[in-house]
């Protein structure tokens, strides 16, 4: 399997995170991908290939022209206004306040772009989401040029990536450029499955109205887990897209059996929807020792998943997403990789 993957996703080092009340190191860094990488060479999963430049224009077919400036633009504007530390929103357009109109000041810009403040914007932030979207799109590139399976070692993240919000890590929505992508090349309809533990709820809002892309996510149940305000069972699309969106919300402690037969189901339903292409948003949140989630899948089960989704027969694109047990992020990543090219050589 071809791997995608460019140095400059490692220029976003970011220092500052809001978690429980202090300001701590991200459990988003640029060591993840660093130990993935390690493991794709270490089994010989493939070629490591770097990435074409695609610009901006495949951005912008899914998200809004003004939040990819905000996105270009902030850091600079953050540090002219003065400010020595991270970028960091402290305020919101909240339920009693209005949301129409974009503040000029940048504390006010930050809150109207930011879902939450778990995500700062530091030096490197936007050149490393260009590319990380550009590893994206190289990889779908290849599945449809050639058929053949293709993974995109992407960072940052994506899937919590709005048309117009950033947060969970996540800047550009990679999955989503990815299927916008298969689409614009003649693709009827695209899946996107996401299988990490917390809700991809900026792929849902991009394609909610839409009927040429299912998304289908498993995650820890959004009355107690991040995001909390998307993600429950009974969003299943609007208008057009009714139907096309699935989420299978699961209990903290969920283990493999139970995981699966929610998984099972949404393969299923890729199959009736007569997807031709398939986008894994691979989030590895899902293990056992992960420090922020809360599920109970082990290394073994994550080579399960990949057999599993092999059954489907579809062209495959894997995009990391989370996982931040990083001294078993590479094993369980590729582990999803090598069970889905054991199962493929099977069939």
């Amino acid at each position: 399997m071809l791997t995608f993957y460019s140095d400059e996703t490692l220029r976003r080092r970011a220092r500052t995170e809001l978690d429980g009340g202090r300001l701590v190191v991200p459990y988003e860094s640029p060591e993840r991908v660093e130990l993935v990488l390690k493991r794709v060479r270490e089994v010989g999963l493939g070629e490591v290939r770097a990435p074409e430049t695609f610009g901006l224009a495949p951005v912008l077919a899914v998200h809004d022209r003004g939040y990819v400036d905000f996105i270009a633009g902030c850091w600079d504007e953050w540090q002219a206004a003065g400010r020595t530390g991270e970028a960091i929103a402290w305020i919101w357009p909240t339920r009693t306040l209005r949301d129409d109109v974009i503040p000029e000041h940048i504390d006010g810009r930050l809150g109207h772009y930011a879902q939450s403040a778990d995500t700062s914007i530091c030096a490197g932030t936007f050149e490393a989401a260009m590319a990380s979207k550009d590893i994206a799109l190289s990889a779908m590139a290849h599945t449809l040029a050639t058929g053949e399976p293709s993974f995109g070692l992407c960072r940052p993240p994506g899937h919590h990536a709005a048309s117009d919000q950033f947060g969970g890590y996540c800047f550009f929505n990679n999955a989503a450029i990815a299927a916008q992508h298969a689409l614009d090349e003649g693709v009827a309809r695209v899946a996107v499955l996401d299988v990490d533990f917390h809700h991809g709820n900026g792929t849902q809002e991009i394609f909610y109205a839409r009927d040429d892309v299912l998304f289908a996510s498993l995650h820890g149940d959004p009355r107690s887990c991040f995001p909390y305000f998307l993600g429950h069972a009974d969003e299943t699309g609007r208008g057009r897209g009714e139907g096309y969106n699935l989420n299978y919300p699961l209990p903290a402690g969920t283990a493999f059996v139970a995981w699966s037969r929610a998984l099972d189901d949404a393969l299923r339903r890729i199959r009736d929807a007569g997807c031709e292409v398939l986008v894994v948003s691979l989030g590895v949140d899902a293990f056992e020792h992960d420090p922020i989630s809360a599920f109970r899948l082990t290394s073994d089960d994550f080579t399960e998943l990949g057999r599993r989704l092999a059954t489907l027969g579809l062209p495959t694109t894997f995009l990391l997403e989370g996982g931040y047990a990083v001294e078993e992020i590479g094993i369980n990543a590729v582990n999803v990789l090598s069970g889905f090219e054991a199962a493929a050589r099977e069939a």
